[in-house]
């Protein structure tokens, strides 16, 4: 590790004479550690280390204040892109693909290769899968539980139009989310979160037929 930014920035602290560093003379020394600790290699470039407004404000010391979230969620919301055909169900068989696939995006794939939305990493699914992570809430039965019985049907817009969002940006409701932004991110394409979308919403799907 290259410990020369550190090194540095404890220079220019040891030379106020002994007074506190600043949150910022703090954040510039950690930032040089991260920066340098890094490397280029593949399709992981280092600009994925480039934080934009609302990372900033989740690193920092104290969560973002109540007002400060909202104006960032609402910012991230405008990011959310619709379906242009109205369609939001694809495939379930292919979002349970997705939904056990964890590769994508690390310096050892190939640039163009889809990524997958490891979503058993963090959440609960389906009844067969006994291997899943907590981060995140279960959501087996999570449009049975919304009785979501056609995503189709006028009547489930609102369920079927905010887990679209939610897969889309999960940043755009809570603003300091866990959660990858699958498309804001380029994570995940609109034809994957469709697929995602009919794992969690087809009465059909392990998700909800279990």
């Amino acid at each position: 590790m290259n410990l020369k930014p550190l090194t540095l920035a404890g220079a220019a602290l040891l030379a106020g004479c002994g007074t506190a560093p600043s949150p910022q003379d703090l954040d510039r020394a950690t930032q040089g550690v991260i920066h340098a600790s890094f490397r280029a290699q593949g399709i992981a470039t280092l600009d994925r280390l480039n934080q934009d407004e609302l990372q900033q404000a989740c690193s920092a010391e104290q969560a973002p204040s109540a007002e400060v979230a909202k104006r960032l969620e609402a910012a991230q919301f405008a990011t959310i892109q619709w379906p242009g055909d109205g369609v939001y169900v694809g495939d379930w068989r292919e979002g349970e693909k997705l939904a056990q696939n964890g590769r994508g995006m690390t310096w050892t794939d190939p640039a163009g290769v889809p990524a997958g939305g490891n979503c058993y990493n963090c959440h609960q699914m389906s009844k067969a899968e006994i291997s899943y992570g907590t981060i995140g809430p279960s959501l087996y039965h999570y449009g049975k539980l919304r009785s979501v019985a056609n995503p189709a049907d006028p009547a489930a817009r609102e369920i079927v139009k905010y887990t679209w969002g939610k897969l889309w940006n999960a940043k755009a409701t809570n603003a300091c989310s866990n959660m990858p932004r699958f498309g804001h991110a380029g994570v995940l394409s609109p034809a994957q979160i469709k697929d995602l979308m009919a794992l969690l919403l087809d009465p059909a799907s392990p998700v909800n037929a279990q």
